[in-house]
This record gives C-alpha cells, structure tokens and sequence, in this order.
C-alpha cells in the first residue's frame, strides 16, 4: 500500500546532503540578511523610464550568492533550468501580437533574472541548515513585530515615511485615512511602500520558521506570532498564516511508528484543511469584520484588484487564449477586455479608477494562467517541478499549495518576489525533509568492541582443558 511519505517523495532525500555541508561563512550570512532585505522593501532602480530594476539589492546580491554557490550548481540542475528558460522564450515567441515581442522580451528576461537569483537562494539556504536559518526567520520575524510597534507608538513613523519617500518612486501607500476607519490605527509600513509588504514578508518568514524550527511547541508559537502580528500591523494578509499552517500539517513530522495509509492521511488532510476553514472564517469575521462588511457590500478597491478583478480576468482570458495565453507581461493586449470584465463585475464601483493594465493584475497565481495559459501554464509548472526534483525537492505540492496561498496577496509574476517564495518554501521543505529522515531512521547498531590483542608474557588458555601457557 502506499504511504503518504512514499506519496510526498520523503523516500528520497539527498543522499547525505546534510552531513556534505559546510557551515556559512560571515559574507555568505551578509550576503543572505541582504537578499532577504531587498525582498522585504522591494526597492527597485528604473534603469531606463520602461526599464526596471526590479528588487536591486536582492539582484546584486543573488548574483554574488551564485558565483559562490557555483560548485553546488548540479549538471542535472543547470540542464533543467535551461530547460525551463527556453519554454519560457518559446511562450513569447508563439504569444499573439508580435508588436509586444519587445515588451515580452523584457519580461522574459526579468523572469529569468529572478529565476536565477531565486536559485543562488535555494543553494544558500540549504546550505545553511534548519537549525541556523530557523534562528534567521525567527530574527526577521521579532525585528519586524518591534519595528512595527516602535513606528506606531515610539515615533520611527517619522523617519520610516522620510525614508520611504525617497527611495520609492512609484506605489507609495498614502491611504491613512481608510486605515483609521478600517483598523482604529494607521497600520506601520516599516521602510516599505505599503502595510501589505510588511504583512506579506512576515508572513513567508513565519512559515518558514515554522518548516524549519525543531522547538516542540512550534505550533503554539506561531500562533503567537500571528497574535502579536494582528495586534501591531492588522492586515488581512496574516489570515493567510492559517491557511499555511493548515498546509504545513498535511506534511510528515518524523513521528515515530510507521507512516500512515495514504487514505488515511488523506482524511487528515481534510480534516486539517476544513478546521484552517473554519479558524480563518471566525478571524475574518471577528477581527476584521468591517473590511469584510466592505469586501460584501462591494466597497474594497484593494481586495477587487488583488482577488475578485485577477480571478475574472483569467476565466475570460482563457476563454480567447486557453493554450498559450497572452505571453509574459501581454497585459496591453487585453487592457480592454480587463477595463470591460471590471465594469461588468458587481463587485466593482464605477467611482474607482481602472489605472494601467499592468498595475490592476496584482495577483501573480492568475497571471501564470494569463500569461501561458491553461496548456503552457500547465507545462511551465511541470517543467519547474522537474527543476525543483533535480534539486533534490520532493515535496512539490506543498510548494506549489504555498506559492498559491501566498499569491493570493502579492502580484508581478516576473519579479523576484513572486520565484522567491516557490524557492524559499522548496529550500525549508528540504530541510524539513531531512529533519524527518534523522527522527525516522533506525538507531544505528554499535560495532562490537575490537579484538584486543594479549601483550607478550600473558597467561592465556589455549584449546582444550589443559593448563594455561605463557604466550611468547
């Protein structure tokens, strides 16, 4: 019969992965807080005014990460990377209208910029251990819970809105006003351009902690950061975390005993995912029950253009493109069919402004299907899981169920945020795979005790009854 562990792929861990590290040097640590950084603020450089630069400090420092993880670079790994950047360049090449085979091209390119980047991560943080970069996570996660609060009630409001000011040029959040009626407070933005990217990061670094943490009590404690999260940056992003820890608990744990029937795990799971259900429907409803009482009565600009407005676009999307899509960031292509799917929608206002087509998908799960379509989304998924298995990652659906749940608050498919999080969650499932594999496998047998040798002059018997001889 098959187990779910033999279903998941824990069967089949690198061999001895772990015992073939090295521990990270300090600039590989500065190297990694940095690209975690460029992550969290999103700070971008516009190299040309259609041009960007998107994620700069993880850019430079994905680079320097992978020339230093080159001996790490597998042949198998290298192939199927290649692999994928060519269906990629293929999906451009047969996208209708061939007038935005420059502005795919661009997107291509920034696709495997952040690919790559993403990669030089996944090395790194494999790398690096569970237990050391658990105790990262769990930095990022308090420095983020104290700097939210010292901007809301010590002053850093002041110098975080100055510095946001001058480093973003563009998506500056300024609706304070919709914040006090929503949440009693201006939520902090903490060197960010807006409260969801605080949330947003806060909450993959949660999960990630919660993948490669060994405390017993590790449930409890992320339920205690999502707690103290909803008291000093609100936000319905971190309703997200129980839907991730709902997933976090359909994946082996090392449990002593044999691994259960797959029929019988699959029951869990549903168990699992029913009471994920059910906690995120009471939250929803009691903590944030007038940004819900907005979402209901149609009233929620932000909740429209990041779930509502993707999710219809994509059903009339696929009904014209259902094979190859519209190709990476096409979005002009269909800049009418998205102004007419919004007016027609009754959840949207005709008082809110339909900005440009690309600032309206925010919601990078959908635009995987917009951009490739059900045929080439489907392919270009199957071709990174094969990528991801090359690299030791069997766990792929608890990847792929991560980077879905956590698309449903983030947007731009080509940037590095969107790789970031498929790549970051496939490094601490390996991680985790290789904790379940050190609980599961069998004390080793000792050695018998080597034969001692009798030093010269001994009185030893040898054979039968006879008196004992000194030996020579």
């Amino acid at each position: 019969m098959t187990t779910w562990t033999e279903w998941a792929g824990y069967g089949a861990i690198p061999h001895d992965s772990a015992a073939r590290r090295h521990p990270l040097g300090v600039v590989d640590w500065v190297l990694l807080v940095g690209f975690l950084l460029g992550i969290y603020t999103g700070f971008a450089i516009q190299i040309t005014p259609t041009v960007p630069f998107p994620a700069a400090i993880s850019g430079i420092t994905g680079v320097i990460l992978l020339w230093r993880r080159r001996h790490g670079i597998s042949a198998a790994g290298l192939a199927a990377f290649l692999g994928v950047t060519l269906l990629l360049l293929a999906s451009i090449l047969y996208a209708p209208g061939l007038d935005l085979l420059s502005k795919r091209t661009t997107g291509l390119l920034q696709m495997v910029y952040s690919l790559a980047i993403s990669y030089a991560l996944f090395l790194t943080v494999v790398e690096a251990g569970a237990a050391a970069f658990s105790r990262l996570m769990l930095v990022f996660i308090l420095t983020i819970i104290v700097g939210t609060l010292l901007e809301t009630y010590a002053g850093l409001a002041a110098i975080s809105d100055a510095v946001r000011q001058k480093i973003y040029t563009s998506g500056v959040y300024d609706a304070d006003l919709r914040d006090e009626l929503l949440y009693g407070k201006v939520r902090p933005k903490l060197f960010t351009s807006e409260p969801s990217a605080v949330t947003f990061s806060y909450t993959l670094f949660s999960f990630c902690w919660l993948l490669t943490s060994s405390w017993r009590h590790k449930r409890l404690g992320y339920l205690a950061m999502m707690t103290a999260a909803m008291m000093a940056m609100p936000g319905p992003t971190l309703l997200l975390m129980l839907l991730l820890l709902g997933l976090h608990e359909m994946v082996p744990k090392g449990d002593d005993g044999p691994a259960p029937l797959l029929s019988v795990r699959l029951i869990k799971i549903g168990a699992v995912a029913a009471l994920a259900l059910i906690a995120f429907a009471i939250i929803a409803s009691s903590v944030y029950a007038a940004r819900l009482d907005n979402i209901a009565n149609g009233d929620d600009e932000s909740f429209f253009y990041r779930v509502i407005g993707p999710f219809l676009v994509t059903l009339e999307v696929v009904k014209h493109h259902p094979i190859l899509g519209i190709g990476l960031t096409g979005e002009q292509m269909i800049a009418d069919t998205i102004a007419t799917v919004f007016l027609k929608s009754g959840s949207f206002s005709p008082l809110w402004n339909i900005p440009e087509p690309n600032e309206v998908m925010t919601n990078y799960f959908w635009l995987h299907w917009v951009y490739l379509g059900l045929c080439g989304g489907a392919v270009v998924m199957l071709a990174i899981s094969g990528w991801l298995r090359s690299l030791g990652v069997h766990a792929l659906t608890l990847c792929w169920l991560g980077w879905t749940i956590l698309g449903q608050a983030s947007g731009a498919y080509v940037s590095p945020k969107t790789w970031t999080v498929l790549m970051l969650i496939a490094a601490c499932s390996v991680l985790h795979a290789e904790a379940h594999k050190r609980k599961t496998a069998p004390a080793p047998i000792p050695a018998p005790p080597p034969l001692r040798p009798y030093p010269p002059g001994a009185l030893v018997a040898i054979g039968g009854n006879g008196p004992p001889r000194y030996r020579p």
